[in-house]
This record gives C-alpha cells, structure tokens and sequence, in this order.
C-alpha cells in the first residue's frame, strides 16, 4: 500500500505546468498524454501541509492521553476493551508521528531529503500503523458483539488471552500487508528536476500492473473488508442490546454505535473511492479527460489527507465517549493536580468533589 509516499510522488514528479495522464488499457503499452494542470500546485501542497502538521498536533496529544490513562489504570479498573483500545492507540500515534516528515517533504515540493533508509522505514511505519488502526476497529467491533451475544454463556478467563493473541495477529497481517509496496520504495533523483523524491520504482516489465495491484489491495484490504465486517457487527449488537435491554450494562447506546460507524465512512469512503476510480482510470476501464485527470490528482491528495482525520477521532470515540475513561482522566488531572495548579480555587471543597467522583466510580463498578 503506498498511500502518502505513491500519490505525493506523483504530485512532486510533475513538471512546472504539467502532469501526465495515462490511457491505454495494454498493460504492456502506457501513452503519455501532457495535461496543463487548472490548479495551483503550490497551494496544495501547503493546504496538505497545513493539515498534516495540525493531524499530528492533535492526534499526539489525544493517543498520549490515552495510553498513559491506560497505562496507569489497575488491572481491576481496566475496560472489557483494554487492550484494543491500547493498541489503537499505539497505531494511531505512529501513524501521526509520520505526518510531520511527510509535511517536511511537502513543504520542500516534495524534495526528500532523508535519504533512502528513512523512505523505506517512515513509510513502513506508517503503513502498517494505518492497516492495523483499521483492523483493530474490526476485531473490536466483533469483540464488542461476541461479549453481548455470549453474555453468560461462556467463562470470561479466556478473553484477555485470546484477546492478546488476535492483537498480536493484526500487527502481523497489517506488517505482511505493507511489505510488498515498502519493497519497492526507493530513494531516486527526478529526471525533470532537481529533487530526490520517496517513490515506488516498479519493474520495467509491468509497472502499471504492480500500481494498481497495491491500490486495489488498500481498497480491499482497508475498506471493502472492514467494513462489512464493523457495519454488521455493530448493527448485531445493536439489536441484541435492545432486545436484551442491557444497554447501560455495556456502557454503549445505539447512537453510539451509529456514530461508529459514520464516522469510517466519512473518514475513509471518499478516499478509497477516489482510489479505486484511480486504479480504474489507469486499467483503461475509465477514460478521463485532462480535467478529469487534474481533479482526480487534486481529489486523491486531499481525500487522503481526510482520511487521516480518524487518527484523532479514534481517542474520542472509543476512549473519551467511555464514563469510566472520562473519570480516570478528570481524576488524574483535576483532583490529583488541581492543588498544584491552582485549580483548587475554582473548586470549592474539592475535598467534596473528589467524594462525589468516587462515588460515581463505585457506580460503574456495580
């Protein structure tokens, strides 16, 4: 899957009017058409740019809050999703810790300046983060459903095991996963200007094949799988929830789950539809004109960079939405340092206060 490093590389590869546009449906055979491009380069990149370093600026300090929240909570107090959400965590903050490189590269035209080594492990971080962030979301969504459905039914001894060991089976997919684009990765200087550029050199005999074949793996791989799988999984638990009128018990709603699931969808549909209309425009499926072909370049870039909004998201939904997640961290930074901080004069009997939280905290306990 090469998501940044292919699609950038074909925004810095262009020339100072120009990109290029493929049509012809033999794989053996490409036909360059010269397309003057109808947008302002310049601003793309450090619109990107822009949202790139602010991605990561977020998505730093909310992946932060919740591992150090997980981190210190006591095995009695952790969530019956723990280590999902632990995990989630770790990818989404790798997969932020790449932007700022990325913005770096944008910032300079798309010079990359970190030689290759850095080309390869930046974006194999960044890949594998990203595939495992979404497969998470999945298992998490079956966890959520099997936990409902077998409520009773089944010792829970075994879950935090088996738990580990489908964790440990995400990482390994989502690094099998990136492995085949990564390989590819090189660290090459441009033949229509000065820069080094992070791009995927393919071989000679069937390029356009390997492209497309990386895309559409990221379209099934990322989304065409996934979400099936988060979408009817959700929407079980949706319905035993209500016909076991145990909503509170698990500390989910139906809204919940909707916002769940729209929030993926916004995150993620436009961006692998504007990929798999790439793949299909460079098969011969879809002929696009220039226009389509400028639209498409600016749609990928900036489809992709909404996409990364899930990583700040994530924190929020399926952390900071949880009671018990909220009190541990208003406990920790409230209670515990609100005396250092002054907060306390805005408290009055933050003795009281820490009464009353406590007594919220054995609530959920019951």
């Amino acid at each position: 899957m090469s998501v940044i490093a292919n699609d950038h590389s074909d925004l810095f590869t262009s020339w100072d009017d120009t990109n290029l546009t493929h049509h012809d449906s033999n794989m053996s055979h490409v036909e360059i058409q010269i397309c003057l491009t109808s947008f302002s380069r310049s601003t793309l990149l450090k619109t990107v740019c822009t949202f790139y370093i602010f991605f990561f600026l977020v998505g730093l300090v909310a992946n932060v809050s919740v591992l150090w929240i997980n981190l210190r909570s006591g095995q009695r107090e952790r969530h019956e999703m723990h280590l999902y959400i632990l995990n989630l965590a770790v990818a989404d903050l790798c997969v932020v810790s790449t932007l700022p490189i990325w913005a770096s590269s944008l910032a300079q035209e798309g010079h990359w300046p970190f030689g290759h080594a850095a080309c390869k492990l930046t974006h194999l971080t960044f890949s594998v983060s990203l595939f495992a962030s979404i497969f998470f979301l999945a298992c998490m969504s079956v966890d959520r459903y099997l936990t409902v459905a077998q409520s009773g039914e089944t010792s829970g001894q075994w879950k935090t095991p088996a738990r580990r060991i489908v964790c440990a089976g995400v990482w390994l997919v989502a690094l099998v996963a990136s492995v085949p684009d990564t390989y590819f990765l090189q660290s090459v200087e441009s033949l229509h200007n000065n820069v080094t550029l992070c791009h995927p050199v393919y071989p000679q005999n069937n390029p356009m094949e390997w492209m497309v074949g990386i895309e559409l793996s990221f379209v099934v791989l990322g989304f065409a799988v996934p979400f099936p799988i988060i979408a009817t999984s959700y929407t079980r638990l949706a319905n035993a929830l209500t016909s076991s009128n145990c909503d509170q018990g698990h500390n989910i709603s139906r809204k919940t789950i909707v916002t769940y699931i729209l929030v993926f969808l916004v995150c993620w549909v436009p961006y692998q539809a504007v990929l798999l209309t790439d793949a299909l425009a460079l098969l011969g499926v879809l002929s696009l004109s220039c226009k389509g072909e400028n639209g498409l370049f600016v749609a990928l870039n900036l489809t992709q960079c909404l996409s990364m909004l899930h990583c700040c998201l994530n924190p929020l939904l399926y952390t900071f939405s949880q009671r018990r997640y909220r009190y541990d961290f208003m406990k920790a930074f409230i209670f515990k340092y609100s005396t250092r901080t002054g907060l306390a004069q805005l408290m009055e009997g933050s003795q009281g206060a820490e009464i009353e939280y406590t007594t919220l905290e054995n609530q959920l306990q019951l």
